[in-house]
């Protein structure tokens, strides 16, 4: 995986390559999907939602540039895939997820890994992020949103990073955004495709926006 779907896409960070060889994704997948736990796809999870692509959560944390010991806000823990790799880095990953079952299986999937206690999964709505412990010095998000979230860009610290997917289904793009000398700078650094994301400062249930 790591060297045919990642290193031969451009992804050069080492220690990002490390994670993606040292967690074991099929850990993550549903059971009757690990066969296919490596394959170069987004694979479906519970509650109609999906475990990314390798090559998209590798490049999402490489953009995101996570330094051993930061602490990572994480809107959209899914499978809890993403946190894990982020965890696996050294980093302390607060992670949010609006659907209470899917939470408490992120953490079970987690749970005896070794970098376990550097996770945290709370149940929350994550397009609002985490005022009580902002600002935050990195942000992902695994779900598309409308646009760029007022609450996450004013939770956002000076030199900050917040990388997020920005559309609707199949027009979607990868967007980083770091705050530097009190400037948000945005810029678009590719295509993606990702589950809306629901929220008060997402896409509300039922909007006909995501499709």
């Amino acid at each position: 995986m790591v060297d045919r779907q990642l290193r031969s896409r451009g992804l050069t960070d080492e220690r990002v390559l490390a994670a993606m060889a040292g967690v074991p994704r099929e850990r993550f997948v549903r059971k009757d999907l690990i066969d296919r736990a490596y394959d170069d796809d987004a694979l479906p999870i519970e509650g109609g939602q999906s475990i990314s692509q390798p090559y998209i959560v590798a490049w999402m944390t490489e953009l995101l540039r996570v330094e051993p010991g930061m602490a990572v806000l994480e809107i959209g823990t899914g499978s809890g895939y993403q946190a894990a790799v982020l965890a696996a880095m050294g980093a302390q990953v607060w992670t949010l997820e609006r659907l209470p079952d899917l939470a408490v299986a992120a953490r079970e999937r987690i749970a005896g890994l070794s970098f376990a206690d550097r996770v945290t999964v709370v149940v929350a709505d994550g397009s609002l992020g985490d005022p009580e412990r902002a600002p935050h010095a990195r942000i992902i998000v695994t779900a598309g949103a409308p646009n760029l979230p007022d609450p996450l860009l004013d939770q956002l610290a000076e030199g900050g990073r917040l990388v997020i997917p920005v559309g609707p289904s199949g027009e979607q793009q990868l967007v980083l955004v770091t705050r530097e000398a009190g400037r948000l700078v945005e810029r678009q650094v590719g295509a993606c495709a990702f589950v809306p994301l629901i929220g008060a400062a997402g896409y509300r249930p039922g909007d006909p926006g995501p499709v």
